[in-house]
């Protein structure tokens, strides 16, 4: 299938996930719902007993419903990619030797078209920046959220991973997958790994050894890291502004009806 053709779509509030990402995340059969916790696979067990620092893992199920709609991107290249690196304090500490301290919350990415951050029960994670790369500070076995805002004017296509592993179905992550849709002004709360139409299995900070990545796939290579490939619509500039827009501001008036006055 060729990335620029329109493709059926999930929508989800105001953003969507394309039905070619909804494929089974756990080998549920032919529902591609996962109905419980994945169990372990082989796995390099004292390799990631042995690594400090936090992972993903397998938290409780979310709601979070989604429902179909369209989305054509406008290459099959990413218009940007992003990465925020994530540990615990002593870790980032440890990994970002000369940092700068860039406050909590959200921040610019791709280029000005989006905002992001990672959000927990106590608010946006610590922003750190160093050598090039952006990190953020985790507290172990805390549930945390993917929050994206579109700042530009029109749609985008988000395709997000965790420790390497799609969003969207809990495998190998690629560009080549399909994403979110994220309407123009919307904001995105990406809460865990979906296990089906309705829910997810929640973003959970962990040890190394008990990540998603470790118990599902025997691999602990890619953990610690949040990745974002933002796609533009095709034949939409995401700055300019459309001429439906341009003509409904034009049009608009200041009050809905001409004011009533009396004579006296």
């Amino acid at each position: 299938m060729k990335f620029t053709e329109t493709v059926k779509v999930v929508l989800l509030g105001g953003v969507a996930m394309l039905a070619s990402c909804a494929a089974p995340p756990m080998g549920s059969g032919d529902s591609g719902v996962a109905s419980e916790a994945p169990m372990p696979v082989k796995q390099e067990v004292e390799l990631a007993r042995q690594r400090p620092g936090l992972g993903t893992g397998w938290g409780e199920q979310v709601d979070s419903k989604i429902r179909y709609g369209s989305f054509e991107r406008a290459s099959t290249k990413p218009k940007a990619m992003e990465v925020i690196y994530y540990n615990n304090k002593e870790g980032v500490e440890a990994m970002s030797q000369g940092w700068r301290y860039t406050g909590s919350g959200m921040q610019t990415a791709a280029g000005g078209l989006v905002e992001w951050g990672v959000k927990t029960g106590w608010g946006y994670a610590k922003n750190v920046h160093s050598g090039g790369r952006r990190y953020v500070v985790g507290k172990d076995k805390a549930s945390y959220s993917i929050v994206v805002k579109n700042r530009c004017h029109s749609r985008l296509e988000l395709v997000m991973s965790v420790d390497g592993l799609d969003v969207m179905d809990g495998k190998p992550a690629s560009v080549k997958k399909r994403g979110y849709v994220i309407d123009a002004g919307k904001t995105l709360v990406v809460k865990g790994f979906r296990t089906s139409e309705d829910a997810v299995a929640a973003f959970k900070f962990s040890s190394v050894s008990q990540s998603y990545s470790n118990l599902k796939h025997g691999t602990t290579r890619n953990v610690g890291v949040i990745g974002m490939a933002v796609y533009t619509e095709k034949g939409v500039s995401p700055w300019r502004w459309s001429q439906a827009e341009k003509a409904a501001r034009t049009d608009a008036k200041a009050f809905a009806e001409a004011p009533l006055i009396k004579a006296r």
